[in-house]
């Protein structure tokens, strides 16, 4: 695995229905994300927060709301992150709204087909953020990231990565899900998308899942992990804007993350959703520092 990480803070909630995402790069930096790393022997460089626009909080206009600034920040996640790969460094993108996985994950999509990679995506998360402008009333860009992503969207949104659509479904893995809309259901299963919902990890067990989740990379595969807060039970993780009960414990998420880290191939990472406003003595940007460390190797075995 990569050991030289940067970390990127994209403050904006500007894609979310609830405001305070904006202040979650703070809060992971308040919860120590540099020194954690750095302690796992990695060299650590914060490049500060990318710069967008405000939040207008305005309705939505012609099903999305906020598209401007949604494509602005996007846009700024792209090239933030790009740069980063292209210098040979593993990106670790605070969020902010998920949203902004259109920006990062079309560059990461980018970097690969420049690089002749292929590409393994897990998507953690509540949700599948597989709206559309039709099946979703709410105009909230966060509900559509993937579908986004997959050619599915504004115009202006589906070009960034300057490859159309910028992922293939199938390159993704979205893991404990449990709030859908029908009509994203529907969609997300025409789209061959691989879902792990809380049902499956519940009837199977978590390593079962990641052990399909993460089956058939080889070492020309690049994964990226964009992790919603929110795929964390609500008990565990409440500082999200968009909490949904019924989701991994702590131990499930531990096992999770560890599991990715044994594989070597984790090559990005988004970390969206962490709402301080919702928090509690910032216990849930800890939780996942925690969480991340974990992902960069910190193991709770005790057997050699």
């Amino acid at each position: 695995m990569n050991t030289k990480i940067s970390l990127i803070g994209a403050p904006t909630d500007v894609g979310a229905g609830a405001r305070g995402a904006s202040m979650g790069p703070e809060a992971l930096r308040v919860a120590d994300i540099q020194l954690t790393l750095e302690n796992q022997g990695l060299e650590v460089i914060d490049r500060g927060n990318l710069v967008g626009p405000n939040n207008p909080w305005q309705p939505p206009d012609e099903g999305y709301r906020h598209l401007e600034e949604v494509v602005a920040w996007n846009q700024a996640v792209h090239e933030g992150v790009y740069a980063e790969l292209e210098q040979g460094r593993l990106p670790i993108l605070l969020g902010g709204d998920h949203c902004l996985a259109i920006g990062s994950i079309s560059a990461v999509a980018r970097h690969c087909r420049e690089k002749g990679k292929k590409l393994r995506i897990l998507w953690l998360d509540a949700h599948a953020d597989f709206n559309t402008s039709i099946i979703t009333p709410s105009g909230n860009i966060h509900g559509m990231p993937v579908a986004c992503l997959c050619g599915h969207g504004p115009k202006e949104l589906v070009e960034i990565g300057g490859h159309v659509p910028a992922i293939q479904g199938k390159w993704v893995r979205q893991i404990g899900i449990r709030s859908v809309d029908e009509g994203e259901k529907r969609f997300v299963h025409e789209m061959d998308l691989e879902v792990f919902d809380m049902r499956y990890i519940d009837e199977m067990g978590m390593r079962h899942t990641m052990e399909l989740a993460l089956a058939t990379m080889d070492v020309n595969t690049h994964l990226h992990v964009s992790f919603d807060v929110d795929f964390l039970d609500p008990d565990v993780a409440p500082g999200v804007g968009t909490t949904v009960r019924g989701g991994p414990t702590y131990r499930e998420a531990q096992l999770c993350m560890e599991m990715i880290a044994d594989t070597g191939r984790l090559a990005s990472l988004d970390v969206m959703e962490l709402n301080p406003a919702m928090d509690v003595r910032n216990a849930t940007a800890e939780v996942a520092v925690d969480l991340i460390e974990s992902l960069f190797g910190k193991s709770t075995l005790m057997r050699k």
